[in-house]
């Protein structure tokens, strides 16, 4: 799944539009490297989204299309 997807899939970035930003902007790492929009995340990957002056840092266990809203924290966990 793309990365921007998985950001909105799972609520991480509540827009996809947001999430296309952060990325095109270099706020987005996924396993220590800046990763594009078009990114494939799969499972175990590390995300970091940075927030203007804190950091998000969570890892994939789930990846799926669409999920409820209250499944949607079900699709990784925080570090």
């Amino acid at each position: 799944m793309r990365l921007d997807k998985f950001l909105k899939v799972s609520r991480l970035i509540k827009r996809r539009t947001v999430a296309n930003e952060a990325c095109d902007a270099g706020r987005v790492l996924v396993n220590g490297k800046a990763a594009k929009a078009s990114f494939q995340v799969k499972e175990g990957d590390i995300i970091e989204i940075a927030f203007g002056t804190k950091a998000v840092k969570a890892e994939v266990l789930d990846v799926q299309e669409t999920v409820k809203k209250d499944e949607a924290k079900e699709l990784y966990r925080y570090l």
